[in-house]
């Protein structure tokens, strides 16, 4: 057994705290390497901003659990190095078991998902339930799930989304000790969120759930899924170096500030940065084709990375100068 604290990690309950307060959200940002966590951490220190490094079931299997741990611990002294204690979570990001999750808690995540979205309501109950007490006992949180939402993004595909039914989160919340609820409001996975065509804007944000929800559990952390905006001037670049994405369409920056000036308290972004990293390493191999050092096009991919958190932090989420 690993704790979070060996690592110098904290869990997201004081920083829920303050960002509901503060009316901002904090970055949850998706990795699996070594240059996509170098560019998270030197994006949240050059803004002042905490962040919740984020790990999916796939991304552990592809990288290793082992040397996530050791990732993660590197990150903390590598903020320290560039000249900032940033506040870090280690988070699991959609564990499907309780197994996957003791898992995680046992070799130093500092919170966990358990989403059991797609299960029946009093079987997601259940399992949210059995994590949250395990959880506890080591102070890790806990976030839950009511509604699904469309999409893929590696393990996690859904054809069709449910909007989360506003009666239920007071009475699950209850039930499970849940620390923050991940709610589906029109978000989606990956980076064909809607069916759109050319020109065509994608449907708006169901702030009117958002709105019930927060009446029905004031206070409570509202997690956000899903919430890459999928930036048009990106696609165009993977597309112009010979990449092939239509019609994709992502959630507006404008509609994610409005939400995280509510109680969503956390965004989660995942495909801009995969479309960033795409379109850096399509660029160096389209106009250096002989290039076979990856520190020549990893690098570049890297720095576009870092370029983009800095704008999602300082003009979407509102986290700069909160750490």
């Amino acid at each position: 057994m690993i704790h979070y604290k060996e690592l110098g990690l904290i869990n997201s309950r004081e920083l829920f705290r303050k960002a509901m307060n503060g009316g901002y959200a904090i970055p949850a940002f998706n990795f699996n390497n070594l240059e996509q966590l170098q560019a998270i951490i030197g994006a949240c220190v050059e803004t002042r901003s905490p962040v919740i490094l984020q790990i999916s079931k796939g991304a552990r299997k592809y990288a290793n659990q082992t040397l996530l741990q050791h990732l993660a611990k590197g990150a903390v002294e590598y903020a320290l190095e560039l000249g900032y204690a940033i506040p870090i979570v280690l988070h699991l990001d959609h564990g499907d078991t309780f197994e996957t999750c003791k898992s995680c808690i046992e070799t130093g995540f500092s919170s966990v998902m358990i989403d059991g979205s797609h299960l029946p309501y009093d079987e997601n109950v259940k399992v949210t339930k059995q994590v949250v007490e395990f959880a506890h006992q080591y102070d890790v949180t806990v976030e839950g799930e009511l509604g699904v939402l469309a999409g893929i993004e590696d393990e996690v595909q859904a054809e069709h989304s449910s909007y989360t039914q506003p009666e239920e989160v007071e009475d699950f919340v209850g039930k499970t000790g849940v620390d923050s609820l991940a709610i589906s409001i029109g978000t989606s996975h990956g980076a064909y969120k809607f069916k759109v065509k050319p020109g065509e804007q994608p449907p708006p944000l169901r702030f009117d759930i958002l709105e019930e929800v927060e009446k029905r559990i004031p206070g409570f952390p509202i997690v956000l899924h899903g919430a890459s905006s999928v930036p048009q001037e990106i696609v165009d670049e993977i597309n112009k170096y010979g990449g092939v994405l239509e019609n994709t369409a992502g959630v507006s920056e404008e509609q994610l500030r409005k939400a995280a000036a509510s109680a969503v308290c956390k965004i989660n972004i995942d495909s801009d940065g995969r479309l960033a990293v795409t379109a850096a390493v399509r660029k160096v191999f389209a106009e250096s084709p002989s290039e076979f050092d990856p520190r020549k096009y990893l690098g570049p991919a890297r720095d576009k990375l870092k370029e983009l958190y800095k704008h999602k932090i300082i003009n979407v989420l509102g986290s700069a100068n909160k750490a």
